[in-house]
């Protein structure tokens, strides 16, 4: 296993930060007065404002136009079909280089890997069908979300309630999703639902996912769910009030519906641990840098053994991480098994951020706890990605199990 990044990769990694220093950034710094606080970027509601809304669908369709925005979409769908080796060193870089807290860099130059964009999910639909969305998708004119968590039913996906009835041509849906990412702004939804209740009941399937058009009648979201002391965000609650949506937009066969969720599932988890891995090396930056300057009894606090300690730690779960991902992307991209091997490295890359974040606030001491450093935001989303996606726990068991099979290769 050779894990030096080739020429191509890293061509690519520096036109998409390019793109983002000459367009991005100088928009940024044009509209700082709706983005630089979420006192003004959001709505009462919770929702972004409108100029929010309409510049991260500019960023997104420029960055499609420049063929960034489906650099790893499915060559089948129309994206550029770059593996997970590629995906892991570019989401480490645009992370590493520009930190949290940027409202049209996260998942709007680069969409999330499987719940936007040209996700996989979408090579289950009818591909007639994907052919009419295909266009406003891949330009991202038009966005996703991913509808399978329900409020009691995260982990356990086999408990969730939502139901979806045959009717001639049409399934009739109805039920309640939580925590759906982006479904506030999404024009189209992935909706994962009871088709056979006996079968889910004794985990053999029975549920169906389905491509819905979020204008249907019936389909709202009454509302958003903010986090960890945010004023808003894109997390939200969908409601499924008998909406009828064609057989033809059925994703993948009756009852297979989990496979079909699976399918972008390790997609999503690599993304978020490269995300993590680049804002962790984006922390520690900020804690050296701190600790040359600030003095404490005459001398940089940098020479103090507890302050170097902390810098050490960091490094040492910097590199377990980056070392992880790297294999784990090479396995994926060989097309070798590698269901223990994300699950290892999702849980270890959301966990270790929260360790490095943690250590950064604390050489930058109450300076890290102002929100002007972003240092503390990187915290709180560092909470966060521990449960999103299969939390910890869950990739803990996937990991146990894979082992007591056998089929865990070291």
């Amino acid at each position: 296993m050779n894990f030096d990044i080739d020429p191509d990769t890293t061509a690519i990694a520096e036109a998409v930060l390019r793109f983002i220093e000459r367009e991005v950034l100088p928009l940024e710094a044009r509209h700082h007065a709706v983005l630089g606080s979420e006192r003004t970027l959001f709505q009462a509601d919770g929702r972004y404002v409108p100029e929010a809304l309409a510049l991260r669908r500019q960023v997104r369709m420029r960055s499609a136009e420049l063929g960034y925005y489906n650099l790893f979409g499915d060559e089948k769908l129309g994206g550029a079909g770059q593996g997970a080796q590629v995906m892991a060193h570019v989401q480490e870089a645009i992370n590493h280089r520009y930190g949290p807290g940027r409202p049209l860099i996260q998942t709007v130059v680069l969409p999330s890997p499987f719940t936007n964009g040209l996700s996989p999910v979408l090579r289950h639909l009818d591909a007639s069908v994907f052919e009419r969305y295909r266009d406003g998708i891949a330009s991202g004119e038009k966005t996703l979300c991913f509808a399978l968590s329900e409020p009691d039913a995260g982990s356990d996906v086999f408990a969730m309630k939502a139901r979806a009835v045959r009717d001639g041509e049409h399934w009739v849906l109805n039920g309640t999703k939580q925590w759906i990412t982006n479904s506030p702004y999404a024009d189209h939804a992935m909706v994962f639902a009871l088709t056979d209740p006996e079968a889910a009941a004794q985990h053999k399937g029975g549920v169906t996912g389905f491509f819905v058009d979020t204008r249907t009648l019936g389909f709202s979201v009454p509302r958003l769910i903010n986090t960890v002391g945010h004023l808003g965000g894109d997390t939200g609650v969908v409601v499924l009030d008998n909406v009828r949506v064609h057989d033809d937009h059925r994703l993948g066969a009756v009852g297979r519906g989990l496979a079909v969720a699976m399918d972008g599932v390790n997609a999503g988890r690599m993304g978020m641990a490269a995300t993590c891995l680049g804002l962790a090396r984006w922390a520690l930056d900020q804690a050296i840098e701190y600790a040359k300057v600030r003095k404490t009894s005459g001398v940089p606090i940098a020479e103090h053994q507890a302050v170097q300690f902390m810098l050490a730690d960091c490094a040492m779960d910097i590199y377990a991480a980056k070392s992880m991902i790297q294999n784990c992307a090479w396995r994926i991209d060989q097309g070798l098994p590698a269901t223990a091997q994300v699950s290892m490295v999702k849980a270890f890359s959301t966990e270790m951020l929260g360790r490095v974040m943690d250590r950064s606030i604390q050489v930058h001491g109450a300076m890290g706890l102002t929100n002007e450093l972003r240092i503390e935001e990187g915290y709180r989303f560092a909470r966060v990605m521990r449960i999103p996606d299969g939390t910890a726990e869950i990739q803990r068991r996937t990991i146990a199990r894979q082992l007591l099979a056998g089929r865990s290769e070291l």
